[in-house]
């Protein structure tokens, strides 16, 4: 699981999020003497560079049209499917259901309808 970066004192105000999810969200550190922004031992960790995900794990493929998704490979990765219209977005998703391709930006319920 990615690690989960929080603003400072989120666990103090519920305004901040403590025990609201929504609002549980990054804020950078900007004070003077602030000790996560000064790296210290013992506080939570800031967003940096090398927080990535491995490209192992990250096979997320954005397609455009057909043919795009005719290029990704059956059952091994998850796509989005890009700006595109109705008429082209069912015909990618009535393909990557016949091949089990999973989409990852699609409502629960627009997939139950092209499955039947």
């Amino acid at each position: 699981m990615a690690k989960k970066f929080l603003r400072r004192n989120w666990t103090k105000a519920s305004r901040l999020g403590k025990g609201r999810k929504k609002k549980q969200v990054w804020r950078a550190a900007k004070g003077r003497h602030n000790k996560m922004r000064n790296k210290r031992k013992g506080y939570p960790s800031i967003v940096e560079i090398g927080h990535k995900k491995s490209r192992k794990k990250n096979n997320i493929i954005i397609v455009k049209n057909l043919n795009d998704i005719k290029k990704v490979g059956k059952n091994s990765q998850e796509i989005i499917i890009g700006k595109i219209g109705k008429k082209k977005r069912e015909e990618i998703i009535k393909y990557a259901n016949e091949n089990k391709i999973k989409i990852k930006n699609l409502k629960k319920e627009k997939k139950k309808e092209n499955k039947k």
